[in-house]
């Protein structure tokens, strides 16, 4: 409810919390999907989910480029990755480990059974780039609180820290960058539309610039689906944890 609050300032409590009931409801839905979907084949994968914009990873394709595709938590993400391997895309992720070990393991196998490929956080900086040089598709999260290490980006009127590791390592390995989200339709079989959207700035090269004008537009582009779809989004996540420089934290209490 706090994030929801510092999200929107000015909706009504009551709409407020019922966004908030969906979120969760929608979150252990999809956990849920998500356990069903390894035993699901290509071609079922596929007659699930519904791809837009599938010109832009075509285009890379053809110029031999590697595609930074930066997703947020929103909708069901594995859902959206398992539908552009479907396709016969060639994907990798990065990996964040999950603190129960035994999840961590199977949500690793799950992840290589439907063909994505994993890169260890840790090994982010090297991995990355290789995936990206090699012209295959890189998922990576751009929504989560970076802490002292993030760029400072307007986020539904607010300073949140944000990775500066996708616009970074993008412009390393001269790759195409682009927002994924992929939001479950209505109704109540599981069916998705994946959305990816190049992310185009004036600012050119490598430097601070450069650098925070790509993470303020996948930022915004992320606000504007979460706008339209903000019972699907991980209202859980303190994303405004980190304050500024100099300011204190803002999180109402």
């Amino acid at each position: 409810m706090r994030q929801l609050r510092m999200a929107f300032p000015g909706a009504d409590e009551g709409w407020r919390r019922r966004v908030a009931r969906r979120s969760y409801a929608h979150f252990c839905a999809e956990v849920v999907g998500t356990f069903r979907l390894v035993g699901a084949r290509r071609t079922e994968i596929r007659g699930r989910t519904r791809l837009n914009g599938e010109e832009v990873l075509q285009e890379a394709a053809r110029e031999g480029r590697g595609v930074m595709l930066v997703s947020g938590h929103l909708g069901n993400w594995e859902v959206g990755a398992a539908g552009l391997v479907a396709r016969g895309f060639p994907m990798d992720i990065v990996l964040a480990r999950q603190r129960n070990v035994l999840f961590d393991r199977y949500l690793a196998r799950s992840r290589q059974r439907l063909g994505i490929g994993l890169i260890p956080r840790e090994e982010a900086r090297h991995g990355v780039v290789a995936s990206l040089k090699a012209g295959k598709l890189l998922g990576i999260m751009g929504d989560q609180d970076a802490r002292r290490a993030g760029i400072f980006v307007d986020y539904f009127g607010r300073p949140a820290s944000t990775a500066r590791g996708p616009a970074v390592l993008s412009m390393r390995a001269g790759a195409t960058v682009a927002t994924f989200h992929t939001v479950r339709r209505a109704g109540w079989k599981p069916r998705y539309d994946i959305y990816i959207e190049p992310v185009t700035v004036a600012e050119e090269g490598r430097g601070r610039a450069a650098v925070a004008a790509v993470t303020r537009a996948f930022t915004a582009r992320l606000e504007e689906r979460v706008r339209q779809y903000p019972e699907q989004y991980l209202w859980h996540h303190r994303r405004w944890k980190t304050p500024p420089p100099g300011e204190r934290n803002p999180e109402p209490r």
